[in-house]
């Protein structure tokens, strides 16, 4: 599962460079196996944010994409949209993507909601079923979250220095430190929804998926 990460991460057009961030031995002995290039980092961070913190330390880059290990099918375009906002516009400090919400996921709490302002930027971010419509209105869009994340290398290193807050803790969604903290999150609307591997059932149905689709050739970006 992880090099069809990998390759789909060095497929996206923007993205100049791939690296996988684990504290796990074995996750690097498996990337180094398929030649892909494995950081090891320590093995105490309370989130994936902490850990991509200590990594892009160390980087010289101005932006830096997190990409979650348990997305085989990530779109490589997607990847691109996420990256544009922050290319596009210097205001922007992190982005991510969202896409509408099927009806049959809005109560089930593996499944995070976004609520966004009109200009796209992220209101807040939910396991609960958002947003609640009261009888006789109409519909109110809603949207689902997709856990990809482009940060700016010091935004991205500033928020690891920022204490988890309540509502990180109570929803277990660590992208709300950003939004208490007073961090703008843009997002980015896409008809991409690559399933996540949560559960046991979410790997049996992403396997079915897999079965017949290849992995992306490697592509070399320059800067």
């Amino acid at each position: 599962m992880i090099e069809h990460v990998y390759r789909r991460a060095q497929a996206a057009r923007r993205v100049t460079d791939v690296l996988v961030a684990t504290d796990d031995p074995r996750i690097a002995e498996a990337v180094d196996a398929f030649g892909g290039t494995a950081v090891m980092t320590r093995a105490d961070h309370p989130s994936g944010t902490d850990r991509l913190a200590e990594v892009a330390a160390h980087l010289t880059c101005d932006l830096v994409v997190n990409i979650q290990g348990d997305e085989p099918m990530l779109d490589p375009a997607a990847v691109d949209a996420a990256i544009a906002p922050c290319l596009d516009d210097a205001t922007v400090m992190m982005s991510t993507l969202r896409t509408p919400l099927a009806p049959a996921d809005a109560s089930n709490p593996n499944v995070v909601k976004v609520v966004v302002a009109q200009n796209g930027d992220a209101l807040y971010f939910t396991r609960a079923p958002v947003p609640y419509v009261r009888p006789g209105q109409p519909p109110a869009q809603a949207w689902r979250h997709l856990g990809l994340y482009v940060y700016r290398r010091q935004t991205l290193l500033h928020l690891a220095q920022l204490p988890p807050t309540a509502l990180e803790q109570a929803e277990g969604l660590e992208q709300l430190r950003a939004l208490e903290h007073g961090i703008r999150l843009r997002t980015v609307e896409t008809l991409t929804s690559s399933p996540s591997v949560d559960t046991p059932d979410d790997l049996a149905r992403v396997r079915q998926l897999m079965d017949h689709l290849p992995l992306p050739l490697s592509v070399s970006h320059h800067a």
